[in-house]
């Protein structure tokens, strides 16, 4: 989780800070990267630890996107003597990429992104897939792959729509035009701007510090449980909760939390 795969990593405190690490190039995410942040999310959900993880990107700029080395690897890997081979290869590489943001959402703990700079398009596909999602003012967020000459192949199409609404989605994918931070926040799309970096930084730690004060537990089935709810009804997702809470509600977590509440006291929680 180091420097070689453009990935840094710290843990203090509860919280993990994971930053992309390539500021040279405004932390265009390449082959290494993509998979270094799969890695480092799943070690860091494994890690007892870590409560909350903190995403950002060290520089001027979170993300200007896919590296353009990849996508002449991306066509290399679709030219095959055989159409149907190519492109099978194609969609099993697309899969690939797919799954290392999604690591993200499959985060047992509260993911949160901090956003300064340009959010460019596979940036972008990176703080959807994230919990909660902060941001400069002057923060420039763009859907950009149309204008790139493709469709978004790694979730911003599939997670955007949960968020903003469709029809905020369409605009923004088809005219890719670029959207501030203080319209971010407008549209839903950040739940809250800062005025610079230094402001950022520090209103996310405060708010990373308090997540990681609360239950774990309590925050791990409510995370699961709204995530499983977007994509199940309504009978689906309180049957799932009902099955859920039948196994983790009695837990010392809620003897603790019930506890420091009469006491009117900080909860404390075992990692």
């Amino acid at each position: 989780m180091g420097e070689p795969t453009g990935i840094a990593v710290e843990v203090a405190d509860g919280v993990a800070r994971l930053r992309l690490d390539r500021p040279e190039a405004a932390n265009a995410l390449h082959e290494p990267m993509w998979f270094g942040l799969r890695d480092a999310v799943r070690e860091l959900d494994a890690d007892p630890a870590v409560r909350v993880v903190v995403i950002s990107g060290n520089g001027r700029h979170f993300c200007s996107g896919i590296d353009v080395s990849m996508l002449g690897g991306l066509r290399e890997t679709a030219s095959d003597d055989s159409t149907g081979h190519g492109a099978d290869a194609l969609r099993r590489t697309i899969l690939d990429l797919q799954e290392c943001l999604t690591a993200i959402e499959r985060c047992r703990k509260p993911v949160v992104a901090a956003i300064q700079g340009v959010c460019l398009g596979a940036g972008l596909d990176l703080v959807v897939a994230c919990d909660l999602r902060y941001a400069t003012a002057d923060a420039s967020f763009v859907l950009k792959e149309v204008d790139m000459g493709l469709a978004a192949d790694v979730g911003v199409l599939q997670r955007l729509p949960r968020i903003v609404g469709e029809g905020v989605t369409r605009e923004l994918a088809y005219t890719c035009r670029p959207v501030s931070g203080t319209e971010a926040k407008e549209l839903r799309l950040v739940n809250d701007v800062y005025a610079d970096v230094d402001a950022l930084e520090a209103g996310v730690a405060e708010l990373a510090a308090s997540l990681a004060a609360k239950s774990p537990l309590a925050l791990r089935g409510t995370k699961h449980a709204i995530t499983y709810a977007r994509d199940h009804s309504v009978a689906d997702g309180l049957d799932q909760i009902a099955t859920w809470n039948g196994g983790q509600l009695v837990s010392a977590d809620l003897t603790e939390a019930v506890s420091a509440f009469m006491e009117k006291r900080q909860g404390v929680y075992r990692d």
